[in-house]
């Protein structure tokens, strides 16, 4: 499930990639269809980081399986904080940092940490919960942002905007994802989101996962509709410097 429009990512031969709070490695391994481009993940999390590592090896022997690109970079995945990155200044052209910034408690600090690691004319791709569903969520369930690693904040996109170009970016694109997504979280916060036995929701999810693998027209032709109206997440490119 990918959050970002690698068509926007500056992913040329000879680039570096840092995906920040990477996951379980959902967009780091997307990078790998590129060729010649270095890859690196962190996460804060040894799960994360150890599953990441797996899937990324699994690439490496299964060039064939998800369409990687001949002569990929070499690859890292790390375990760190976002406050306090392992790199050098100016080391990468392009950081992804996907739904991320909502757990963190001093937001400012990690954004002006990524600025320090990112090469002058460096492009940031970094996405949030979008306001309006997300403050659904909180006002269906009261438990939903208590979850451990839960949200700390919701962000309105404009107040977001203001505080990247704060730190020295220039947006240069914006978009909405996850339009088929919201419902689900919806619906999970309206039967509890600890709640694994809901029929409803089991379903929506069955119907979530067979859009990812099939990716049929006419979902894809729905999500697109959905995303400015009810995407789950609001998705900003920015330049820095």
């Amino acid at each position: 499930m990918l959050t970002m429009n690698f068509d926007l990512l500056p992913l040329r031969k000879g680039a570096r990639v840092l995906d920040l709070g990477c996951g379980e490695g959902r967009h780091v391994r997307q990078t790998r269809r590129y060729s010649g481009v270095t890859s690196v993940a962190l996460d804060l999390g040894e799960a994360e980081v150890r599953k990441t590592a797996e899937a990324l090896a699994f690439l490496d022997d299964h060039p064939d399986w998800n369409a990687t690109a001949e002569k990929m970079g070499p690859w890292m995945v790390v375990r760190g904080s976002g406050y306090s990155l392992p790199f050098a200044d100016e080391a990468f052209d392009c950081v992804i940092i996907s739904e991320v910034l909502e757990h963190l408690h001093d937001d400012d600090a990690a954004i002006e940490e990524i600025r320090r690691i990112m090469k002058p004319g460096g492009l940031l791709a970094l996405s949030v919960p979008r306001q309006g569903p997300e403050t659904l969520c909180w006002l269906l369930s009261k438990d939903y942002p208590m979850q451990p690693g839960g949200h700390i904040r919701i962000y309105h996109r404009d107040a977001l905007r203001r505080k990247i170009e704060g730190h020295g970016y220039s947006i240069v694109d914006r978009h909405f994802a996850h339009g088929l997504h919201s419902p689900y979280w919806w619906l999970k916060c309206l039967v509890g989101v600890d709640n694994e036995n809901s029929w409803l929701v089991r379903t929506y999810h069955r119907l979530l996962v067979w859009d990812m693998m099939a990716r049929p027209t006419l979902t894809r032709m729905l999500e697109a509709v959905l995303n400015p109206l009810i995407g789950k997440s609001v998705v900003f490119y920015a330049v820095k410097g």
